[in-house]
């Protein structure tokens, strides 16, 4: 029996349905939603039901803007650090609160709709998956996931759970990439040729060995489900609430962090695929005069990434984005005055008719030379999303309510997925760096994979010319948790 089929026909699925047959036979008018099940159903009149998976922080910020939109209720909250978790206990007193989202799914599925996961990266995947197979909505914040694997087995499950998704990039509601979309359909730079990407984050440590001093666990956090499928380690001070994004076992970097709000925007305008061949630089940590630091359990302290895309209609041909982080930027552009802001996040299209740019999320989109925006008369062609950005999160609870298929998303997992993998093809090309061999003659180490181009394969999820990467593709999960794939 295929897991599909298992989830349709046995447990809590079955029970709902011996229940609704009952009731219709005594004439019931009124049936609750616990009681009518099924996939992602959700009564026209009724406001969607929705669980928080990480209730602090970003957490925080994601359900009360889902709320605001008017159609959603906070049912469930879902923390595994109450300290995180307190101010989101304290705006939504009447939702039932757990530390643990498998007991949370298990006790109370039937009682809620969708599921918003708001958790470190190296456990979106398995929350997200467990939510859909059980026929809920889900929203997750960005990245998608922590691997590539991860990221297509999502994608693949929203279609065959038939559930709405939306990832957490609330910048691609924005109106300021529709009218970057705009100046690119009516060929206002011409066919583009490079892109570049940039960001000042990291904003915590990075290029850094594991403290060799453990920390006491504070006694509102439990470690071990914050670890969830990460390998265990001894908990260690300063680690939560933030700078789990700089060790790889739980983050995924500058680029996991902002790729999503500054790849994205060309990503989407140029209808780009996943890169075809990355490759990359990255910045040193020296422990003494002529040797480089070895870290490879931490991101780099700065990289330079250089993805290559097949050719597409709104390309003069194959296509390059620089992905840039740690303060590290392209060249100003001659068209921007010597004063004129070039931004410490940034997004720069350089075609073959001229140039844009725009902020972080795809704000504050504009054309170079900057006077001439004040000349542009480029009709407003590609439909705008309500809200804006604000709108990114009503958008998704509109859609949960009116069913699958039948609304259109800015963010769903069909676009999201191969965004998100693109972002840790990138990584791939990162952490290769740091593969470390022992040299012929024993003295010394290698690092054969600093100055090659990763050449990836899609279909089959790997590297070809550098197979020690590939271990990167698909992690192993910590024993108890699993993708559930």
């Amino acid at each position: 029996m295929t897991e599909e089929k298992k989830d349709l026909g046995t447990g809590s699925s079955r029970r709902n349905f011996i229940k609704t047959t009952a009731l219709a036979a005594a004439g019931f008018m009124i049936v609750p939603r616990h009681v009518l099940g099924g996939r992602g159903f959700l009564a026209p009149s009724d406001r969607l039901m929705v669980a928080a998976v990480g209730a602090g922080g970003k957490g925080q910020s994601n359900i009360a803007n889902i709320y605001k939109g008017g159609k959603s209720e906070i049912a469930f909250l879902c923390d595994v650090d109450d300290r995180r978790a307190a101010a989101s206990v304290k705006a939504f007193p009447k939702a039932k609160y757990y530390r643990d989202y498998r007991e949370m799914l298990d006790k109370d599925g039937k009682n809620l709709d969708a599921v918003v996961v708001s958790t470190p990266d190296h456990n979106h995947a398995m929350i997200a998956m467990a939510a859909m197979q059980l026929g809920k909505h889900v929203y997750v914040e960005k990245p998608l996931s922590h691997d590539i694997y991860e990221a297509r087995k999502l994608t693949e499950a929203a279609n065959r759970y038939q559930v709405v998704t939306q990832m957490g990039n609330q910048g691609s509601s924005g109106d300021g990439v529709r009218q970057l979309q705009d100046w690119i359909d009516a060929g206002v730079i011409g066919k583009v040729e490079n892109v570049y990407c940039w960001t000042d984050r990291p904003s915590w440590p990075q290029g850094v060995l594991w403290p060799s001093t453990n920390g006491e666990i504070p006694k509102e956090l439990d470690w071990d489900l914050w670890l969830g499928s990460a390998p265990y380690k001894p908990f260690i001070d300063k680690l939560v609430p933030f700078n789990w994004r700089g060790w790889w076992d739980y983050g995924t970097g500058a680029i996991g962090d902002m790729g999503c709000h500054l790849v994205e925007p060309p990503f989407r305008v140029l209808g780009l695929d996943t890169p075809i061949d990355v490759q990359c630089s990255v910045g040193s940590i020296y422990v003494d005069e002529f040797k480089r630091g070895y870290f490879p359990d931490s991101c780099p302290p700065s990289s330079h990434v250089i993805m290559t895309f097949e050719k597409t209609k709104k390309t003069k041909g194959n296509l390059q984005i620089h992905w840039m982080d740690g303060g590290i930027k392209p060249a100003r552009p001659e068209e921007l005055l010597p004063n004129e802001p070039f931004g410490a996040n940034g997004v720069l299209f350089e075609g073959t008719k001229g140039k844009m740019m725009c902020d972080v999320y795809g704000a504050n989109p504009r054309l170079l030379p900057l006077t001439k925006n004040a000349e542009d008369r480029t009709k407003k062609r590609t439909e705008r999303v309500p809200g804006g950005v604000d709108g990114h999160y009503w958008q998704w609870a509109e859609a949960a309510i009116a069913g699958y298929g039948k609304m259109k998303l800015s963010s769903p997992f069909e676009i999201a997925g191969p965004l998100t993998e693109t972002l840790l093809i990138a990584n791939l090309a990162i952490r290769g760096t740091d593969v470390q061999k022992p040299k012929e003659n024993g003295k010394g180490f290698s690092y054969p994979g600093r100055d090659i181009k990763l050449l990836w394969d899609k279909q089959n999820l790997r590297v070809t010319n550098f197979d020690d990467v590939n271990q990167f593709v698909k992690r192993e999960y910590r024993q108890g948790w699993s993708l559930g794939v």
